[in-house]
């Protein structure tokens, strides 16, 4: 690997620490970034940078019109087998252009907070 390449990777983890902490302060980014001695300007330039590194690595959709499987771990599946669709009615439906998302009781919080996490990808 070459020494640009290790740095930018360094960085990037910095920043990702950087963010992660300011999200979970519970404070707005402002407030955070004031108390953290950290520039506004700074903070939105990494979390912009982190979000062009994460989008790089998605897969390209070839048309809007086609479906795209995302796979779920096997960590977030649910542990016991799954009920005939036909015989229970999704408590959430979500859909736009590109993706329907059924939800249904029985999903696992876990499976809720990955699906979020992925929806921030939907466009």
């Amino acid at each position: 690997m070459q020494t640009v390449e290790m740095r930018n990777r360094y960085r990037l983890q910095q920043w990702i620490e950087i963010i992660r902490d300011c999200r979970s302060s519970g404070q707005t980014v402002v407030r955070w970034c004031a108390d953290h001695e950290v520039n506004v300007k700074s903070y939105y330039y990494w979390l912009r940078k982190i979000r062009e590194t994460t989008c790089e690595s998605l897969p390209a959709f070839s048309s809007p019109n086609q479906s795209t499987l995302v796979p779920v771990p096997s960590s977030l599946r649910m542990n016991s087998p799954r009920p005939e669709v036909s015989q229970e009615q999704a408590a959430i439906i979500l859909r736009t252009d590109a993706v329907t998302i059924e939800i249904h009781p029985h999903a696992s919080t876990a499976l809720l907070e990955q699906t979020l996490r992925i929806l921030q990808y939907v466009r």
